[in-house]
């Protein structure tokens, strides 16, 4: 007879003894901020900046316009005339008061969490840099196009309205949002994705049209709110531009989306400076 492989025999555990099974692998917990290091990266830049303006005393609910100035505020006066192209950037930091900074750290928040694992942490700081730099580049040429007779005149920078807040670079993110929720490359079910993607052409849609009804309605009586609508027209329009020839982070492969974004960059940059230049030469 061959012989066989001893079979091995079933351990029993002595009566009255309770069975424990190991214990399961501890998995360390990530904080929370490392699912989103972009998002919260910049609602911490803009609540630093805006809590050293207060410390320094700045007021916290209406600052003066030589206050958001001294802080990094655009003047189509100060960029064209002086030659302070920082304020291009500086701009998107500094808010009027508590309840500015307040009303876009929500939309902040909120959509770029929505954007950052679509775009990953790269490419939200992307968008928000350059489609808020957009914005204020438009809203730079559109002041100097409107209010130029007065300072051919006078030679006053103040002449020139002062802008401030994220509310461009955030149009920006939104404009992205609704270009990259259309792929169906994402692992998610078509239908929660047209609800996310109508979610934000909701949002864009009546936060334009509410801020050109209240700069109509405060021209029209000659006082009240001042919303910087080409800010947001041109971080809107820069964002769809941004995401056209990009591909979600999530479902692609991590070159090509790597590419696409370098490839969106460049684009943007280069069509940035191309405005800028065009904006140098206007007449002083």
């Amino acid at each position: 007879m061959g012989s066989y492989p001893p079979v091995p025999e079933p351990e029993f555990l002595p009566p009255g003894a309770d069975f424990n099974p190991p214990p399961p692998p501890v998995r360390r917990s990530r904080p929370s901020w490392a699912y989103a290091p972009a998002t919260c990266l910049l609602v911490g830049v803009n609540c630093l900046v805006y809590l050293a303006m207060v410390v320094r005393g700045v007021s916290a609910t209406s600052p003066t316009l030589d206050q958001l100035m001294h802080w990094g505020a655009d003047n189509a006066g100060s960029v064209l005339v002086y030659g302070q192209w920082w304020r291009i950037v500086t701009a998107m930091f500094v808010h009027v008061g508590f309840l500015h900074i307040a009303l876009n750290m929500w939309c902040l928040w909120n959509l770029s969490l929505l954007a950052e694992p679509l775009m990953g942490a790269a490419g939200v700081l992307a968008v928000y840099i350059l489609t808020g730099a957009a914005g204020n580049l438009l809203s730079t040429f559109v002041n100097w196009w409107w209010y130029y007779p007065d300072w051919a005149k006078y030679h006053v920078p103040e002449v020139f309205p002062v802008g401030a807040g994220a509310s461009g670079a955030i149009f920006g993110i939104a404009g992205a949002l609704i270009v990259l929720l259309k792929s169906p490359r994402l692992p998610v079910p078509p239908l929660e994705l047209r609800k996310l993607r109508k979610m934000v052409i909701y949002f864009a849609a009546i936060n334009l049209v509410l801020g050109f009804s209240i700069s109509f309605g405060s021209s029209v009586i000659g006082s009240g709110m001042r919303i910087d609508n080409m800010a947001h027209l041109g971080g809107f329009t820069c964002g769809l531009l941004f995401a056209a020839p990009m591909l979600p982070r999530l479902g692609s492969p991590r070159e090509l989306f790597a590419n696409r974004l370098r490839l969106s960059v460049g684009m943007v940059v280069g069509i940035l400076v191309l405005f800028g230049f065009f904006l140098a030469q206007l007449p002083r």
